[in-house]
């Protein structure tokens, strides 16, 4: 009798949950067809016309980086070839306007937008994907905070298909939920949020940007790691089976997208089978999709157009670094490098020799700008702060001039997803010096008919051995590598290629 009361409660306790989810989805898309109608009617577009909707997950539309140019030539794209498609940006960048942020896509990025076609939806919640808000357990805080953030869009207007330009993959839990699976979702992937190489670090108890000292010297700690990890990637595998189409920026990410996505731990299986960890596993896994994917190769665009009308000749001897001050991209290892230059080769602190490091970049927050700080107190400490300059927030045209002027392009990011920097290097003729690792190795920094197009490097030592390499170079060797890498960007990494590219991965999904 007992039990058969427990299993009634069961019962109706699932059936009030259904009601329940019934009709808040139903009062979701009212009020989602409701913020659509004003917003037709806002843009100047016909009624009758019935625009399509194309939301284009984004918090942070208005940085400035790379990642940000892939959202914007798509936007771009997507007017040019569906006229009769209204692009939707969810984005945290709450303190500027429509008209500001498609000025300043202009200024960066050369790129034009129609405001007749084109909707912010402002979310307010952005604070929640920050990596100031989660100072422990960061990479969970940030993915539990951006299903929040995207709770938060859709219930202001839900598109008719749903793209996360950014990495934030557990929101497609969260669509899929809102919308009960009815709208297709697509994903274009810069980096993974976890990856094996991460698992691995933390295995091998090695220190980097993601693990750090006092974890990997622990034991205790590292166990303790490692099993946050395998939940992390349990759980990403299965976000990630919820798009219809994924496109990655590299041979790298789609090497790792492939891997997560036929990733599986029965360990985490069992786990999550014997305690509350259920109801959340089946909140993840409601209208998932049955189809095994697979990622597909979209390279970046790179406006190579005006930097590949630069001069080859008469370069000043600048190494030049473009790279948003995100911890990632580990600026300190440039400042550290150049600082081994000059102690290798003293000559190149003053006369005509003489040598300058200059950082510029994007600082999208109060922790970018402490970072910028931190940069320049490391250049005390290294006695090199004469000869190195910091340039933030610098306009497009201010980056081009940059470009025009530099001998040497650097870039230290270890497991660059892809690196948009290193195709503008290559294409205005300033030759790359690049970790030796990610998308800089594999995709971009690759021989030419043979020959080189850069250099690679692990560390200090080999970075500032293959920065003198440049400099040293006589004239004949040095114009002849300036064009090979010019002649390899332009043909490979071209705007062109990545509007094919968007245009066939999505093809299909909205008419």
């Amino acid at each position: 009798m007992t039990s058969t009361l427990i299993l009634l409660c069961l019962l109706l306790t699932g059936l009030l949950g259904i009601i329940v989810f019934t009709a808040y989805t139903n009062e979701l898309a009212k009020r989602s067809a409701q913020a659509r109608h004003a917003i037709i009617k806002n843009l100047g577009i016909p009624i009758t016309s019935n625009p399509q909707f194309i939301g284009f997950f984004h918090p942070y539309c208005n940085a400035g980086g790379g990642g940000e140019r892939v959202l914007w030539t798509a936007v771009a794209a997507t007017q040019r070839a569906h006229p009769n498609c209204v692009s939707l940006v969810y984005t945290g960048d709450v303190d500027v306007t429509k008209e500001q942020i498609i000025a300043q896509v202009e200024a960066r990025f050369d790129i034009s937008l129609d405001p007749k076609s084109l909707h912010f939806v402002f979310l307010k919640k952005r604070r929640l994907v920050e990596d100031a808000t989660w100072p422990r357990f960061t990479l969970l805080g940030q993915s539990l905070g951006s299903m929040i953030l995207a709770w938060e869009a859709l219930t202001q207007v839900i598109p008719d298909l749903y793209i996360d330009s950014m990495g934030y993959a557990f929101t497609f839990h969260v669509v899929a939920f809102i919308t009960r699976g009815s709208i297709p979702m697509g994903a274009y992937v810069h980096y993974p949020t976890i990856s094996t190489d991460m698992l691995a670090r933390v295995k091998a108890r090695k220190v980097g940007h993601t693990n750090r000292g006092d974890v990997a010297g622990s034991l205790v700690l590292s166990r303790g790691k490692m099993w946050y990890y395998r939940f992390l990637m349990y759980h990403y595998s299965l976000a990630l089976s919820h798009p219809s189409f994924i496109m990655a920026n590299s041979s790298w990410t789609k090497n790792h997208v492939d891997a997560i996505l036929s990733h599986t731990d029965p360990v985490m299986n069992v786990i999550h089978l014997l305690n509350p960890l259920f109801a959340f596993r089946l909140f993840t896994t409601a209208f998932k999709g049955s189809k095994k994917r697979e990622a597909k190769i979209v390279y970046p665009p790179c406006n190579t157009r005006e930097m590949a009308q630069f001069p080859l000749d008469s370069r000043e001897r600048i190494i030049l670094s473009i790279a948003q001050f995100r911890p990632e991209k580990d600026h300190p290892a440039q400042i550290r490098a150049f600082a081994q230059l000059l102690a290798d080769h003293p000559t190149y602190t003053s006369g005509t020799s003489s040598v300058k490091l200059f950082l510029l970049g994007g600082a999208r927050n109060a922790d970018d700008h402490a970072r910028v700080q931190s940069l320049k107190n490391l250049a005390d400490e290294l006695k090199v702060t004469p000869h190195v300059q910091f340039i933030v927030n610098a306009s497009y045209p201010e980056m081009l001039g940059w470009l025009a002027m530099a001998s040497i392009g650097l870039s230290t990011m270890v497991e660059e997803h892809f690196g948009i920097n290193v195709v503008e290097f290559m294409a205005a003729g300033v030759i790359p010096v690049t970790h030796a690792s990610g998308g800089p190795l594999h995709d971009i920094v690759v021989p030419l008919d043979g020959e080189a197009t850069g250099f690679h490097a692990r560390d200090p030592q080999s970075f500032a051995n293959a920065m003198h390499t440049v400099l040293s170079m006589n004239k004949s060797e040095e114009q002849a590598m300036r064009t090979r890498a010019r002649t390899w960007a332009v043909s490979a990494f071209a705007e062109e290629r990545f509007v094919e590219g968007w245009e066939a991965a999505w093809k299909g999904w909205i008419r």
